[in-house]
């Protein structure tokens, strides 16, 4: 696969893909009767019936629940209304225009992705600049320009259809690329004829969560059946299916492969070797983990294998095989990662090898190049490290790589190029080539930017937690700042689903730095930075230690003297939305500025939309016992809007089409708030049109939001342009 980082959200809900790392005060009864007087605001009366749910014998009213059918007429005009009010509100900040020209400048460079080897052809993405979508450009060697082979941004006028994977067949012969407009998670399927470049009439439609793993003149597919009509985006999604499409025939005669009726709310995926020689099965959705199959392709006839328990609470990820080794990367009996190997032959865990072991560190990633070698990359205190490896466990040297950072590769087992790119939160990415048998690294290129990446540093600190866990912060800022508890702190994080926030590079923060403030990216738990210990102690009836830890990376920046609460806005988008949500409902005193994106905000019902009920691993329900609904209550953020609290600015995103995490979660959320919040600060709601959760979005959507968020935090903070 050419793989592609989506713009739009850094950290936006994870599916739980092959291949892939992988989520107590209780509403009274006249809550919906309170009018609470906004000084300054006059927001429109969102729709409302009595609604009112009961679990395990409690009453829990639920005032807005016509919002939830975002469809419906009342629902429509109350989104126009609050984009009206919340438009005039941003119109009238005096630098809005001037933020938008600095981030357009700012974002305004060539990017250019690391190759990967197809044939005798190398595939890149490439940016001009502005581009709403990259372009995938075919070359002969790397460093060269090339030609377009595939460009996102003829595929629609206003570029919201984006390229989410491109799949090339082992025979050379095809090419499958996978899209999705308007940010939908739903994704259709085309094939490029590699002999004359040109799409052919294959066309795939309501996939879902998906690859195109090639097999002969064919390809396996993940999709779900067509949705009732006007509930593409919100209803619950079920019964994933696996089909086999031969080129040149239409999807109604595509080959059911794989269903299982009896758990209809999981996830399957099929991969197959570059040899095609064994396919293998990947089942998730439940738990933490996943339970893998494989299948010898070599007989005739032969069934899936499961090669791993069935407890859902360990992941295993195939890397790579070498005949009928197959090198798997697992956390079982190893939180950390580790990487072992299977026989085909002999493929059960109980004879599993090890062939590295754990470390301190906890490995990320394994990329094989050329015949004998791997390509190893740990995560140390939150930022990356790599290794050069023998295929048998043999370390064979540390990967010099240009600094702190994040850093990606692009290499496989056929060819002896291996390229790899890495950015930090001041520098965009570079792309180098690594030679493995010497380990030197050279530049294949390097962004110029409309900005001087030296007047930036970023430091490292540690701060104690609520229960005294370190918890790590990387904080960057310009050289010449000095502390002040009148500097601006921009907040950010995310704290779930085994998610690592390592240093990356987002060309947004770059105005905000200038003007004088301060970009702090938090490693919560919940996340991957130190294994699955640490991402289980943000999980389930732990999830308050997350919030605890971003609470108290506020409060380590203002007795270190960095700033002061008056100048702090929290921002994250997502399962960082809840997190945003949570924290200024339990401590609205600590932040000035709030901004929960696409976030989860109901936690009582999270899980009866689309695939909400994947998160449960993380989460738990309501449904579950009435410990885990007490709990879920306790911190939902929806469920924690007190009348007469002094919250502070609030600015919540979504958008139409997020059918990640549906837009009534921030609907409710808003409306409750809006209501609830009287002194006077907005709480605002921007609801995108055409847009999704966050990838794929065109980079002028990107920018407009940006701009319109940036502006509303410099604005509340207090900031001069």
């Amino acid at each position: 696969m050419l793989y592609l980082r989506m713009e739009g959200l850094p950290h936006a809900f994870p599916i739980k893909r092959f291949g892939m790392k992988k989520t107590i005060f209780l509403f009274s009864a006249f809550l919906a009767m309170i009018s609470c007087n906004n000084k300054s605001i006059k927001y429109p009366q969102a729709p409302k019936n009595d609604t009112v749910d009961e679990y395990f014998g409690v009453a829990v009213p639920d005032p807005y629940r016509p919002l939830e059918d975002d469809m419906s007429p009342s629902t429509l005009q109350w989104v126009k209304e609050e984009n009206r009010v919340t438009e005039d509100y941003l119109s009238k900040i005096p630098f809005r225009g001037k933020v938008l020209e600095r981030l357009k400048a700012v974002a305004d460079y060539e990017k250019i992705g690391a190759p990967t080897r197809h044939g005798d052809k190398f595939y890149y993405f490439y940016n001009s600049g502005l581009q709403n979508q990259s372009v995938v450009y075919q070359c002969d060697s790397p460093g060269e320009k090339g030609k377009v082979f595939l460009d996102p941004n003829t595929l629609s006028n206003d570029g919201t259809v984006a390229l989410k994977g491109l799949y090339f067949s082992n025979n050379g012969k095809w090419a499958a690329y996978v899209i999705s407009r308007s940010g939908s998670d739903w994704e259709e399927i085309f094939v490029i004829d590699m002999s004359t470049g040109k799409t052919t009439s294959d066309h795939i439609e309501w996939a879902k969560f998906t690859m195109a793993a090639w097999l002969g003149d064919g390809f396996y597919y993940s999709a779900y059946d067509r949705p009732e009509s006007g509930h593409d985006y919100s209803d619950v999604n079920q019964g994933h299916k696996i089909y086999y499409h031969k080129v040149g025939t239409p999807q109604s005669e595509d080959v059911l492969f794989y269903e299982n009726k009896e758990h209809p709310k999981r996830f399957y995926q099929v991969d197959v070797n570059k040899d095609e020689t064994m396919a293998f099965l990947d089942e998730s959705g439940e738990g933490v983990g996943n339970v893998l199959y494989v299948k010898d392709l070599k007989k005739q006839g032969s069934d899936f294998v499961k090669m791993t328990p069935d407890d859902f609470a360990n992941t295993y990820y195939p890397v790579e095989n070498y005949g009928e080794r197959i090198l798997i990367l697992t956390n079982r009996e190893a939180p950390n990662n580790r990487l072992m190997e299977a026989s085909l032959s002999d493929p059960a865990y109980s004879s599993w090898k090890v062939v590295v072991p754990q470390k301190d560190d906890v490995l990320d990633g394994v990329s094989p190049v050329g015949e004998d070698k791997l390509v190893l990359t740990y995560s140390h205190d939150a930022s990356d490290r790599a290794f050069l490896y023998t295929n048998t466990g043999s370390e064979l040297r540390q990967v010099e790589l240009p600094g702190i950072g994040s850093v990606s590769f692009r290499c496989q087992r056929d060819y002896p190029e291996c390229f790899y790119s890495f950015s930090s939160f001041t520098v965009p990415g570079r792309v180098y080539s690594l030679d493995c048998e010497s380990g030197k690294s050279e530049l294949l290129s390097s962004p110029k930017t409309q900005f001087n990446q030296e007047d930036f540093k970023t430091e490292q600190v540690f701060f104690n937690s609520e229960d005294g866990t370190k918890i790590p912060m990387f904080l960057t800022y310009r050289k010449n700042l000095s502390k002040s508890k009148d500097t601006p702190v921009y907040l950010y994080g995310y704290g779930g689903f085994d998610i690592s926030l390592p240093p990356s590079f987002s060309s947004s923060v770059i105005p905000f730095l200038e003007k004088g403030g301060i970009y702090a990216q938090v490693n919560l738990r919940g996340g991957g930075e130190y294994g699955e210990a640490w991402h289980l102690a943000g999980t389930k009836m732990n999830k308050q230690n997350v919030f605890d830890d971003f609470i108290g990376a506020a409060e380590y920046l203002i007795s270190e003297g960095y700033t002061s609460k008056e100048k702090i806005a929290i921002v994250g988008g997502s399962n960082g939305g809840l997190l945003v949500g949570a924290c200024m409902t339990q401590r609205p005193d600590l932040f000035a500025v709030a901004v929960p994106r696409v976030g989860v905000m109901d936690m009582l019902r999270y899980h009866k939309f689309t695939i909400g009920w994947n998160w449960a691993g993380d989460y738990g329900t309501s449904e579950d016992s009435p410990e885990m609904f007490e709990y879920l209550k306790g911190y939902s953020p929806l469920h924690n809007i007190r009348p007469g609290v002094d919250y502070p600015a609030t600015l919540i995103t979504t958008a139409d089409h997020d059918d990640r995490v549906v837009p009534a979660h921030s609907f409710k959320f808003a409306a409750t708030l809006q209501e609830c919040n009287p002194d006077g600060k907005p709480a605002l709601i921007r609801i995108d049109t055409s847009a999704g959760h966050g990838g794929g979005k065109p980079l002028s959507k990107s920018l407009a939001e940006q701009a319109d968020i940036y502006s509303f935090i410099m604005y509340n903070l207090g900031m001069e342009w």
